[in-house]
């Protein structure tokens, strides 16, 4: 009779090695540090501070169609295109004629027309949306599908989404939180210049419309992450200092020389910026403002000038921590 030969067992258990081995991997990600050495690991070669960096004009005034980022990834240790740790910006341009798709896996879209003429063709919900977009026009877009942009007369747009703030987190958007709005320019215009006619408003810290959308009726934001100021800084005038833990993407809408800010981390006794820093405005310009510094608009010119700054200040609202403070 033939014998069968015995057989290994076939006991898929780890061996108590092998456990061991897992646990001894599993510990070797854990560390311990002094908190004295750790509560702020915002520092150079670590988590890198936010830098001051601003973009001229001249960067879309003239070339081919395109989408030009405004990337501070390198100085930021990030792993993708991003002008702050949560938010992309860059400018577009479309010669006339042409179209450029606006690609981005991020849960908002905000574009504001400095110059030109168009329509944007999108997708949502199953649903084309086309919006007419002229010079001063502002508008958001959710999540979902790839925005075309086709310019009747050579266009130039400010683009910020917040695909980076995806990116860290690692995740895709899954559905769209509020539907496409459009603010338009002619009516941002005329409700500011109600605004900085009503009595009082000389001696207020901003003369400034906040964007809202019937979508988010408790933070009163443009879209659930991405806040938006339209604002003039009139003539002669300086705002007193203030300051905020989002980051501030300020896009010049329009200004004549003498316009700047003066940004800080201190104040004086009489509460102006300790040490400021220096940044001249230029229309069709950007510049960025690091969160938790002060800074102070101051206007020269002898004419108004007019700003867009865009933060991911609706996130900061619902997270309960903006943090807004006035000198």
């Amino acid at each position: 009779m033939t014998q069968t030969p015995d057989r290994p067992s076939m006991d898929c258990r780890p061996s108590v090695q092998g456990e061991d081995l897992q646990q001894s991997a599993a510990a070797d990600k854990a560390e311990l540090f002094d908190y004295r050495e750790a509560a702020n690991p915002i520092r150079s070669g670590l988590t890198e501070p936010i830098p001051y960096c601003s973009w001229g004009p001249e960067l879309h005034a003239s070339g081919p169609s395109g989408i030009i980022p405004l990337d501070l990834s390198a100085e930021l240790g990030a792993s993708g295109p991003a002008t702050s740790p949560g938010l992309a910006a860059h400018f577009i341009r479309i010669e006339a004629g042409e179209g450029v798709r606006a690609a981005a896996s991020a849960t908002s879209s905000l574009f504001f027309v400095l110059s030109g003429r168009g329509i944007c063709h999108c997708r949502e919900t199953d649903q084309d949306t086309n919006i007419h977009w002229s010079e001063g026009d502002l508008f958001v877009l959710p999540s979902g599908g790839t925005p075309l942009l086709e310019a009747s007369s050579t266009s130039v747009l400010y683009w910020v989404h917040d695909a980076p703030l995806l990116n860290y987190l690692g995740v895709v958007p899954s559905q769209p939180r509020f539907e496409a709005t459009h603010y338009r320019g002619e009516w941002l215009r005329s409700e500011l210049r109600k605004l900085a006619q009503k009595p009082g408003s000389a001696n207020s810290n901003r003369i400034s419309l906040l964007l809202a959308n019937r979508d988010l009726p408790s933070t009163r934001t443009v879209t659930h992450v991405l806040w938006a100021m339209y604002g003039i800084v009139p003539s002669a005038a300086t705002q007193p200092p203030h300051r905020h833990q989002s980051v501030a993407l300020d896009l010049i809408i329009d200004c004549q020389p003498g316009v700047y800010t003066l940004v800080g981390t201190e104040l004086n006794a009489d509460g102006t910026i300790r040490n400021p820093k220096r940044i001249n405005w230029q229309a069709g310009g950007a510049f960025i403002t690091p969160p938790g510094y002060w800074h102070s608009h101051v206007n020269e010119s002898g004419h108004p000038a007019y700003l867009l700054p865009i933060q991911d200040a609706g996130l900061q609202t619902y997270l309960r921590s903006l943090d807004i403070r006035f000198a």
